[in-house]
């Protein structure tokens, strides 16, 4: 069985509570990744039509967990128009924050290099 070219995975942001221990699947390194992201101050309730606000980043890391380069934002959604900047710059500043990840070495050798797609997704308390 081979891997994806682009690993992608969802998480509902901000987690209960941190992963405990290493990441030693895909299943277990999204939240690792999602860990550190807080809904930024000022964002405030989804746009008019949204539940709630997504944002995509596509980044690569090394085999102990570190990033390479800057992640990129590919897609937001859900959020009024002049708050792009400041989820933007939250999301970047939490998947700085939560790398390197903490990953077993087996899942650092599988994934070193290649694509991940992390999907947040956070909707507001009622």
């Amino acid at each position: 069985m081979s891997l994806p070219q682009t690993l992608r995975g969802t998480v509902a942001v901000p987690l209960a509570r941190p992963p405990a221990g290493a990441a030693d699947t895909l299943a277990e390194l999204y939240p690792v990744l999602a860990a550190c992201w807080r809904p930024p101050a000022g964002l405030g309730r989804p746009a008019a039509g949204s539940d709630d606000v997504e944002i995509t980043a596509r980044l690569s890391l090394r085999r102990d967990g570190s990033l390479i380069g800057t992640p990129r934002i590919t897609y937001a959604a859900g959020f009024a128009r002049d708050q792009r900047r400041t989820l933007v710059r939250a999301t970047l500043e939490a998947l700085a924050g939560c790398t390197p990840a903490r990953i077993t070495p087996g899942l650092g050798r599988a994934i070193a290099g290649r694509p991940v797609a992390l999907r947040l997704v956070y909707r507001p308390p009622a």
